[in-house]
């Protein structure tokens, strides 16, 4: 697990006090890529969710329908939930569970594929806007990296039409940005979650004013998101950092915390997290 906790690095003569005054309007938001909401309900997904206690929960890949999902799963205590399905049966689909209501939502990207696979929940609040997103992964072989670049596209459109908001974008982007990113960036250097063209499309992300706020407090080695399940890869930590909270300009400014939950294995991908000095309103 890796915690990292930007008032604890900081000096001061009274770091209760401080520690104290930092937990006000602090806003706390995990991602994961869950691989399939029934499958991670059964691996303990609920109990995390109430450990942890987000203010707002952001899941990918939930492989299935609303009507398909359990009561439990449907109305967690204290919280809003929202689904967006794709069309096709036990594919894709991305969920959000929040502690308040959103004023708005949309669920399109304007793109007919992209928006079929059920892959956006935007929720628009008082004070920001948040977008959930399960990016497509291109192919083993690349063949729907067309697509999968067609997307990106529309996202920084997107993101233009928000510009003089304050925006989150959450979830399992399907690229390693940089070497430091994956456990074996030489022998992936042409494969697809790494070609130059896709990690082209994270770094045209921060030009545009974002920031990963991961790497915004952490430059450190090793720290992963995505495991393959095959060649024990987890047990051997060759992975990937694939899965990604990004924040606006502004919102950079308050970020207090962030946490890679490495130890979570209820899905492939392990839960990430973020603290915000912003109320969630």
């Amino acid at each position: 697990r890796c915690r990292i906790d930007y008032n604890r690095i900081q000096e001061n003569s009274q770091p209760f006090v401080f520690m104290l005054n930092s937990l006000q309007n602090l806003m706390k938001i995990i991602s994961c890529n869950v691989n399939g909401i029934r499958s991670a309900y059964r691996k303990g997904l609920l109990d995390f969710i109430n450990t942890e206690k987000p203010d707002i929960f952001c899941l990918q890949e939930i492989k299935a329908n609303k009507e398909d999902i359990s009561e439990e799963l449907l109305n967690i205590k204290g919280y809003y939930s929202y689904f967006n399905s794709a069309q096709k049966k036990g594919y894709s689909g991305v969920a959000v569970y929040t502690k308040r209501e959103p004023v708005s939502i949309n669920t399109s990207l304007n793109h007919e594929r992209f928006d079929k696979e059920g892959r956006i929940l935007e929720l628009e609040y008082h004070n920001f806007v948040l977008i959930n997103f399960y990016i497509p992964h291109g192919g083993r072989q690349k063949e729907n990296l067309s697509y999968k670049l067609e997307v990106y596209k529309e996202i920084f459109r997107k993101v233009g039409k928000l510009k003089n908001k304050n925006i989150i974008l959450i979830g399992d982007f399907n690229i390693a940005h940089n070497e430091i990113d994956l456990s074996r960036p030489k022998e992936n250097k042409n494969n697809i979650m790494f070609t130059l063209e896709e990690r082209k499309q994270i770094g045209n992300l921060l030009d545009l004013d974002f920031s990963d706020s991961f790497r915004q407090l952490n430059n450190e080695s090793g720290n992963y998101t995505w495991w393959p399940y095959a060649f024990k890869a987890k047990e051997r930590n060759m992975g990937w950092r694939i899965d990604y909270l990004f924040v606006s300009k502004n919102l950079s400014k308050k970020i207090k915390g962030v946490e890679i939950y490495s130890q979570i294995n209820f899905s492939d991908h392990c839960p990430i997290g973020l603290e915000l000095g912003v109320e969630l309103s």
